[in-house]
């Protein structure tokens, strides 16, 4: 029977983690008790501590030495998320500290990208030592990274969530979309395009339920067309730029700041398509329940304006610059 979360976390120490990843990078118990200045037997017993809180065998004997298990891989895993954010907590300390660097995990959906690095772009020329991790991914999950710890600032849309209130949110930008094609598509040189001239073309687009598809699907419903059902589904970027690149057919629906961004490299023609449907705003989102540091509070003034106030709707704040 797996023990509770209560039992591991009073039986399980930082040394454990340690040398979870030790046997997984050297796959002895011998060389990992090397690496961890542990003597065979003393990382022997701790090994067995580590099974015995854990209520199951995580590695395989044999004579190669110590394989993980199925379990084994899924612990190691979290051994290291514990360890890398023992790392991020002393860099941050130490910014503190010292007063310049510190630690920044950012999230964004891509239509917020050119924007964020705009800030972001500010913010290290403010601070040259800050540490940045920078995520892409829906705002689905990003919302889960930042309810896991995993991010302090996420710039997406908290409409997807089933809770929005657990966040505070800041309103970045109404976003403007557009519908982009390479250069080399049959529509790219026209100087009037309609939807329906480029609706049977295969497309690249979001995955359902997500906003920009639902707006996509919206529209090809205002004016009576079929939506396509040749479809390439990606959140990213590159890989959209990448796939116009190479099949000249594609047609794309993107955030109009980046169509503006990558028409600058003369391989992506946004196409003079008047869209109907207005797209969701997206905010700088962080959660109600933690404190913001400083740096946190830094990349905000960057995106948003050093004015920016709280003002509660709805049991929702929404920071809105003045």
């Amino acid at each position: 029977m797996l023990p509770t979360l209560d039992s591991m976390a009073a039986r399980l120490r930082l040394r454990h983690f340690r040398l979870l990843i030790a046997i997984d990078d050297h796959g002895s118990v011998q060389k990992a008790a090397e690496a961890v200045a542990l003597t065979q037997p003393g990382a022997t017993k701790a090994l067995q501590e580590i099974e015995s809180a854990m209520g199951e065998q995580l590695f395989i004997r044999n004579h190669r030495g110590l394989e993980p298990n199925e379990l084994g891989h899924c612990v190691i895993r979290y051994a290291r998320l514990v360890m890398t954010d023992m790392q991020h907590l002393r860099e941050e300390m130490k910014g503190v500290l010292e007063g310049v660097g510190g630690r920044l995990s950012i999230g964004m959906i891509m239509g917020a990208v050119p924007l964020a690095m705009e800030g972001l772009s500010r913010l290290l020329q403010k601070q040259p030592q800050l540490s940045v991790q920078v995520h892409e991914d829906t705002s689905a999950r990003l919302l889960h990274l930042i309810d896991d710890g995993r991010l302090d600032i996420a710039i997406c849309r908290t409409s997807v969530s089933h809770r929005p209130e657990q966040y505070r949110t800041v309103k970045v930008k109404d976003e403007q979309l557009c519908i982009a094609v390479s250069v080399q598509h049959p529509c790219a040189k026209l100087s009037a395009v309609t939807l329906e001239d480029v609706a049977d073309y295969p497309w690249v687009v979001c995955s359902a339920n997500m906003p920009m598809r639902r707006l996509l699907e919206r529209e090809f419903n205002e004016y009576g067309l079929q939506f396509p059902t040749n479809l390439v589904e990606t959140t990213s970027a590159f890989a959209t730029m990448s796939l116009m690149r190479h099949s000249h057919q594609m047609v794309a629906l993107l955030s109009t700041d980046v169509g503006n961004f990558f028409s600058q490299s003369a391989a992506v023609r946004v196409l003079p398509v008047t869209l109907r449907t207005r797209s969701e705003p997206y905010m700088l989102v962080t959660r109600w329940d933690r404190t913001e540091s400083p740096v946190m509070r830094m990349f905000i003034e960057q995106l948003v304006g050093a004015d920016a106030v709280p003002e509660a709707q709805a049991g929702v704040a929404e920071l809105v610059p003045a």
